[in-house]
């Protein structure tokens, strides 16, 4: 697609992935990437029919495909692996000047003396990640040795690899949880499959051995998500409504453009002045929110609309309160201050479906908007459809087939507009109740 800059490729899933001209990196000899500054256009970086290896960047969202990228990554506890790449970085997120440059000289001493046991010509590049912060150089040294090992063999499969192949997945989510995550702030790991259990103390073994203690093997009665009130959770998570405990809430709508959240008091009267009320509300909405992010995995543009607050004061306390929150968030955002109508405009890095998107599907109801036509609405689209087909039509009786609600609307309320009806076009109009129609469904035919 060259007015877009980009092409559409065939990774064998049902939807085909996207991949944008900035995304495709050319390799030199030695197969690292060109950094030519020199932008080309798609034609000449890639052409139609043309095999080539791929990491999925962003998972497929919607009626969108996955994003692609020729730029491969290797994840480990600690380092992110370049392979075709001589870049050495550190995550944003590690904000403190004096740990960023202790962590990439503990990083440049591993790589120097890896390059001394190794002779190679060009080394690769790492990124150092935020669970870095702590590692010990013992640490850094074994992951930079896994992750080469790891590239070896990735490499080998590469070369090996004819159609559509996949070269390289990403460890199960337990296993990635339990990487990402863990830190000596978490108490304990319970776990209640046995198989699991044996791969993440494996896991910790190689790579985290201080931390194997933490983790358990459940073995109660009580399913686990029961006993800890998970399921309850997630069942929140899905809702449009939440609840605070100052008796307030917020009701969430995603939509495919944006997600809105808005703010309510609700129940809460408040205790002092109306201000001090909206402020309390607020802040405790602005916390909330932060939370719901996360656990929803709510990404693109959001819309948070809290209640209108006169005093600027205020609004700053919220502002740093809502920044505060977003703190713990692992997915780069960016937020505005507070408008005039008390918005804030923030987007949230999305690379995968929010929890909505991956555990429900579109109602088949009412295809995904979320209502019904009343069933007065249908009995009048039903009314339009008799009038158009008796001016085709010769008939003398007509069959309305229709949900039993309808059905009985048209014998009750609408009676009298259906005799009008009926004396209008001079036929006679008959009704037969179908158990399968949704409320929306009608048929008008020929009797």
């Amino acid at each position: 697609m060259p007015g877009m800059e980009a092409a559409f490729v065939d990774i064998g899933l049902e939807k085909a992935a996207f991949i944008h001209a900035s995304d495709v990196s050319l390799l030199d000899a030695d197969g690292f990437e060109n950094r030519d500054s020199e932008s080309k256009s798609i034609q000449e970086l890639l052409r139609e029919g043309q095999s080539l290896v791929v990491q999925v960047a962003k998972d497929a969202i919607s009626t969108k495909g996955a994003r692609l990228t020729t730029h491969l990554t290797l994840p480990s506890r600690n380092l992110v692996y370049l392979p075709r790449s001589n870049h050495l970085g550190i995550s944003q997120r590690l904000e403190d000047e004096a740990v960023r440059e202790q962590l990439l000289g503990q990083l440049r001493d591993c790589l120097e003396q890896e390059k001394q046991q190794k002779e190679q010509q060009k080394q690769a590049g790492f990124i150092i990640r935020t669970a870095a912060e702590g590692a010990t150089a013992e640490e850094f040294l074994e992951d930079v040795r896994y992750l080469k090992r790891l590239w070896v063999k990735v490499d080998e499969r590469i070369g090996r690899g004819e159609g559509i192949n996949r070269v390289y997945r990403e460890v199960p989510l337990y296993i990635r949880t339990v990487r990402d995550l863990i830190t000596p702030d978490v108490e304990k790991i319970r776990i209640d499959n046995r198989e699991s259990f044996q791969e993440i103390n494996q896991f910790l073994e190689d790579f985290i051995p201080e931390l194997k203690a933490s983790v358990e093997y459940y073995e109660g009665d009580r399913p686990v998500f029961d006993l800890y009130g998970v399921e309850d959770e997630i069942n929140k998570a899905l809702g449009k409504q939440v609840k605070l405990k100052s008796g307030g809430d917020l009701i969430i709508d995603q939509t495919e453009a944006m997600t809105t959240i808005d703010v309510n008091t609700g129940g809460f009267l408040g205790s002092r002045n109306h201000a001090e009320t909206i402020l309390k509300t607020n802040l405790e909405a602005a916390t909330s929110i932060a939370r719901q992010l996360r656990v929803r995995n709510l990404g693109g543009i959001i819309i948070v609309d809290f209640i209108d607050m006169q005093d600027t004061e205020h609004q700053r306390q919220v502002q740093r309160t809502f920044l505060k929150a977003l703190e713990k968030d692992h997915a780069r955002n960016t937020i505005t201050g507070i408008s005039q109508l008390g918005l804030i405009e923030m987007t949230r890095k999305r690379t995968r479906e929010s929890l909505g998107q991956i555990l429900n599907s579109h109602c088949p109801l009412c295809k995904g908007r979320g209502t019904l036509k009343s069933a007065e609405t249908v009995c009048y689209e039903i009314f339009w459809e008799i009038l158009r087909i008796v001016r085709a039509y010769e008939n003398d009786v007509l069959l309305v087939m229709a949900s039993q609600v309808v059905v009985d609307r048209l014998l009750d309320e609408e009676s009298d507009t259906l005799a009008e009806l009926e004396e209008l076009v001079g036929k006679t109009v008959k009704f037969e109740v179908e158990p399968m129609y949704t409320q929306e469904q009608f048929d008008v035919v020929l009797n």
